[in-house]
């Protein structure tokens, strides 16, 4: 182990007190908007998928013995296929798929299990999951510029920033920069919080915030409208379960590379242990929960590893401390109207950094691994994982379940990788 592993190591275990409890909120602060969003475009209740994140991921560390620091939160991967069983058969149709894609993701953990985790990690070696893991960084670029007020006219061809959003966004990227370079003790690590509270003090003259929502939400309490998703009862319907389940099939591979991009970031590796099946089953016993509890399917986190890259935290109590908070805010109504106001201007100005470490981890990957790219086999796959991931957004089968470009890419990069010879 490197002298600079062993600090690491040894500043993660040195965080106590209240310097853990502002790391939580830091990493809170990282996954709230999208796992916000999530219900925001579906239909289901944000509260509750606060709620099932928080509680998935205290589920998730408990499964893993406490050694992977992720966070679980809502997926993307299921927003048509919710959406659209919602709209057409109720949430007890939801709960039902969500419940499925769990069993799925148990189900296939056991499969992993008993193949062996050296069997599984054969098809991912470093010429695979370095691409892949820059293509995860790389394909949420525009999402992160698109927060950051950019817009871009097709019939013109021209891209323009609003000015005050591209403001607000360029303080909160400079102010990261800043305290990340030149900060010392505590608040260097802890610059993701400071920059969006920053962001948020320059966003209020800008009249980027909106006060409205903070003073109209109760202090405690779920509302009635929680309360009903809630307390509904699952309904085992042919079309929810089709509709969602399936999902849970296609994107298992992200799961791998989620995790790879954890370990990597962190210096360790989680398919040996706590093992990439455990993980799997936190995935899926997280699931379980916010199908019962009325949210959206979970998943793995790469604004959380982006956290951790920054500020080489490693510590995953930290991340049992956000999964609190997002219990407790489930039900802190104020609380969350508050954090829901940070503009998007300011998240996108964290997420340009915070999805640019992710693609960086990926190409550290292949520098560290000493990949030779004089040779053609790692060239083909390199160019081809990255075109296909970045390229192709997502392939809609069947009109409900949806495949994505990086699931694409990473099975592209697989299945080259075991047919193509090592040595000429």
């Amino acid at each position: 182990m490197s002298a600079n592993r062993i600090n690491q190591d040894q500043s993660s275990l040195s965080i106590k007190g209240t310097q853990k409890v502002i790391l939580g909120l830091q990493h809170l602060l990282a996954m709230f908007g999208a796992t916000v969003l999530v219900p925001i475009l579906t239909g289901l209740n944000p509260s509750l998928a606060l709620l099932s994140a928080g509680l998935g991921t205290l589920m998730f560390h408990f499964i893993t013995g406490g050694k992977v620091p992720v966070f679980l939160g809502s997926s993307f991967a299921f927003i048509g296929a919710i959406a659209m069983t919602l709209s057409s058969d109720g949430i007890g149709a939801v709960k039902a798929g969500v419940i499925g894609a769990g069993i799925i993701y148990i189900l296939m953990s056991l499969i992993i299990k008993l193949a062996g985790a050296e069997k599984v990690k054969s098809y991912f070696p470093p010429i695979v999951t370095g691409p892949v893991i820059m293509v995860i960084g790389l394909r949420l670029a525009p999402v992160a510029l698109g927060m950051a007020g950019y817009s871009f006219d097709a019939a013109t061809q021209t891209g323009t920033f609003d000015i005050a959003s591209l403001t607000a966004a360029a303080v909160v990227v400079a102010t990261m920069i800043v305290v990340s370079i030149f900060a010392k003790g505590f608040f260097k690590l802890v610059p993701i919080l400071i920059a969006v509270i920053v962001g948020y003090l320059v966003s209020v003259p800008l009249n980027l915030v909106d006060f409205a929502p903070v003073m109209q939400a109760g202090w405690i309490g779920l509302s009635s409208s929680a309360m009903d998703h809630l307390t509904a009862m699952p309904e085992f319907t042919l079309s929810g379960i089709t509709a969602i389940s399936p999902i849970a099939l296609v994107i298992f591979i992200e799961h791998f590379g989620d995790i790879t991009t954890n370990g990597a970031v962190v210096g360790k590796d989680f398919f040996k242990n706590p093992g990439v099946h455990k993980t799997m089953l936190g995935d899926g016993v997280a699931t379980l929960i916010a199908g019962f509890i009325g949210g959206p399917a979970n998943t793995t986190y790469s604004e959380n590893t982006g956290v951790l890259a920054v500020t080489k935290i490693y510590d995953p109590s930290i991340l049992r401390t956000a999964a609190i908070f997002a219990v407790l805010l489930s039900f802190v109504g104020k609380f969350g109207a508050l954090i829901s106001s940070i503009p998007g201007p300011v998240m996108g100005g964290v997420s340009i950094i915070l999805f640019g470490m992710i693609a960086s981890v990926g190409v550290r990957t292949m520098v560290e691994a000493k990949l030779d790219f004089a040779h053609s086999r790692n060239l083909m796959i390199a160019s081809l994982i990255l075109v296909t991931g970045i390229a192709i957004d997502n392939i809609h089968i069947g009109g409900t379940l949806s495949l994505s470009g990086l699931a694409i890419a990473a099975f592209i990069g697989v299945v080259l990788n075991k047919v193509l010879p090592s040595e000429i």
